[in-house]
């Protein structure tokens, strides 16, 4: 009977890894007053990298060669949304809508198919790359709703100032609301005890194959 030598990172550390991150986003973006586009793109475009840093580590210290691909392409993807918003002469209210919008599609198409075919497999993470991929496709539509050109003045009398509420305002926040939501779930998933489903696995078949089993 043989088992697989327990591996330094798990799942768990990736999940872990990518909640803090999100945290860092949604804090930052919550108690930031300035919720430009500026402001926005440098803290998605932090937000990609790290994470698309940690998927592409995770790909060779977490899963084996025949599951690296949803990973890889993940991080990639991360990368290359954070390194454009990472360009400040890029940084406009277009720019804003146009990369998170576009990254928020291609990303949880992808997650969200990765998911689905690890679940096929009984991957023990596949509720997390569904839930995360269809939570950034809501984000995208949620961005796809909002005018870019919206403005409103408004007036609060305990401030005794006028206010402006416009798209990129909106916007920013839906991508901090994003975060929060990622941060939480994930958060949950990776401080959770939960078996691996390829321990699972091995387990119900060293039980198939053992003939003690029966008699145990």
């Amino acid at each position: 009977m043989s088992h697989t030598a327990p591996r330094a990172f798990e799942v768990r550390h990736v999940q872990i890894a990518r909640a803090l991150f999100a945290a860092l986003a949604a804090v930052m973006i919550t108690f930031t007053a300035d919720h430009s586009a500026n402001v926005g793109l440098a803290v998605f475009s932090g937000f990609a990298i790290a994470t698309g840093l940690v998927l592409l580590l995770s790909a060779w210290l977490v899963y084996p060669a025949g599951r690296r691909a949803p990973s890889v392409v993940l991080g990639v993807l991360m990368m290359i949304a954070g390194m454009i918003g990472g360009l400040p002469p890029l940084r406009t209210t277009t720019m804003f809508f146009v990369l998170v919008i576009a990254w928020a599609i291609v990303t949880g198409v992808a997650e969200l198919v990765a998911g689905i075919v690890q679940r096929r497999r009984g991957d023990a993470d596949a509720r997390d790359a569904i839930l995360v991929g269809a939570v950034t496709l809501a984000l995208a539509v949620g961005l796809l709703i909002v005018n870019p050109a919206y403005s409103l003045d408004y007036f609060i009398d305990e401030a005794g100032a006028w206010f402006t509420l416009t798209g990129i305002t909106i916007a920013v926040g839906l991508f901090g609301g994003y975060a929060a939501i990622v941060a939480v779930f994930l958060g949950i998933a990776g401080f959770s005890p939960h078996r691996e489903a390829g321990d699972s696995a091995a387990s119900v078949t060293e039980a198939a194959t053992d003939p003690a089993g029966e008699r145990a």
